[in-house]
């Protein structure tokens, strides 16, 4: 499934990177940080580079321990080892995201056994993460351990999980189960992502803040475009990449890999292209 990239990386390269995945993941299946700690946000997407390298047998052991590991609400913890929790908050995104890793098998494989399996997984999850939506559209985005609700809302992750709603929605139609509370608070989440700024939290000097709107398709065409040109000069650091942050003076493999993709969505190859062979200064020699 991997394949060159002409003048950037080779197959080769790039299955070396899901390698060092590979090499990191648990006994229990799950997929940590360099310290050590898992979050469902990010396992989800190792495991979507492992079925991409291939390596389905590691996603699947990535997408079993979600399932060991989910809350009967349909939730996990912020933070865990293995199947232990380090930090039981709650991040509406990061529950959100296992519908996007499913539809990506999908996609990939053509192999419906996974997605039948995990679609209990995938249906507790949206539910509940629909359960947190806010009156505005947005997603409230926490719970903290006492059960409190965080009320406010992050735009990076109410952006992210209209992309990841709308990959449910596609699920429950492939396997006949359609689910038309989830179209209705992809509708409302994706108006308020692209329409109303005031519904959450002002994180502008985030570089996620800028293009996640993009990249999880709420905020797409001409006003995709306006809205990548507006923060261009902020955040884009020359022959480097993309900044995490736009008053720190480092750029970040992950923001601006994404950034990639959300130029790929704008039919921007040009730029995509360009900022994805910047930030290849950040390659280690093992392909991390």
């Amino acid at each position: 499934m991997l394949r060159d990239l002409p003048g950037v990386l080779t197959a080769a390269q790039l299955l070396e990177t899901v390698e060092s995945l590979v090499r990191e993941q648990q006994p229990a299946g799950s997929i940590p940080w360099p310290d050590g700690h898992t979050d469902a946000w990010d396992h989800v997407e190792c495991a979507m580079a492992m079925v991409l390298g291939g390596r389905l047998d590691a996603a699947r052991a990535a997408y079993d321990w979600l399932a060991a590991s989910q809350h009967p609400d349909g939730s996990w913890a912020t933070s865990y080892d293995q199947l232990a929790v380090l930090d039981a908050k709650v991040d509406t995104n990061q529950c959100a995201y296992v519908a996007v890793g499913i539809w990506q098998w999908w996609q990939l494989t053509g192999d419906l056994a996974l997605p039948r399996r995990l679609w209990p997984v995938v249906r507790a999850a949206l539910d509940y993460v629909i359960g947190m939506q806010a009156p505005s559209g947005a997603l409230h985005w926490a719970r903290e351990a006492d059960g409190t609700v965080v009320t406010d809302a992050l735009l990076t992750g109410s952006a992210s999980s209209y992309q990841s709603l709308r990959c449910g929605i596609a699920l429950a139609e492939l396997l006949g189960e359609p689910q038309p509370e989830w179209e209705l608070a992809a509708g409302r989440l994706q108006h308020a992502v692209a329409h109303h700024r005031e519904a959450f939290l002002d994180k502008d000097r985030f570089s996620m803040d800028w293009y996640y709107p993009v990249l999880g398709g709420s905020v797409r065409g001409a006003a995709g475009v306006e809205r990548i040109d507006a923060s261009w000069s902020t955040f884009i650091v020359a022959d480097l990449g993309a900044r995490c942050v736009s008053d720190r003076p480092w750029v970040t493999g992950a923001e601006t890999a994404e950034l990639a993709i959300a130029l790929l969505c704008l039919g921007d190859r040009e730029r995509a292209l360009q900022v994805f062979t910047d930030v290849q200064h950040l390659r280690e020699a093992d392909g991390s």
